[in-house]
């Protein structure tokens, strides 16, 4: 039997896990930090974990509301495009808007690596109240840790809240 590739991380709890995983949307303002964030939480620090986006963003504060709900900040970081990522190399692409699946196949025609479209909704459409809009931004959040813990096997409690 043949030896896991360099790149991929054996995990007893589960299947073999990418080495390296890039998150990518639109701005790397919303939807990717916070994959970005939660992943890091869920998965082995034997991972290695990113984000970027296409155009230049701002930080949202909606955001970082969502995540503080759960422990978890995002700090001083800021928004990043793709195109200034010092290593632009992973072994999995998780994509998340349309134009970031696009962008993303581009990138890797020649190249080995994994791209899958996790279509993701964009809560800045959501109008309302304060309270109406947050839970846009937690739908959000909840759908994307439930798709990283599906898709990684990862163990089930909730991101911030430690066994």
């Amino acid at each position: 039997m043949a030896a896991a590739a360099p790149s991929e991380t054996d995990d007893p709890a589960g299947p073999k896990l990418p080495g390296s995983i890039l998150f990518l949307c639109g701005q790397n303002a919303i939807r990717s930090p916070m994959a970005e964030l939660i992943a890091r939480e869920v998965l082995p620090q034997s991972v290695f974990v990113a984000s970027a986006g296409l155009r230049p963003g701002e930080r949202d504060p909606f955001v970082d509301a969502v995540l503080s709900e759960r422990g978890l900040s995002l700090g001083s970081r800021q928004p990043q495009l793709l195109d200034d990522m010092e290593d632009a190399y992973f072994d999995l692409i998780v994509t998340l808007a349309p134009q970031a699946h696009h962008a993303a196949l581009e990138l890797t025609r020649a190249a080995a690596v994994d791209v899958e479209y996790w279509p993701t909704a964009d809560p800045t459409g959501a109008g309302g109240t304060r309270e109406q809009i947050l839970s846009a931004y937690r739908d959000v959040r909840d759908r994307l840790e439930a798709r990283i813990r599906g898709r990684f096997a990862a163990p089930t409690p909730p991101v911030g809240q430690k066994e």
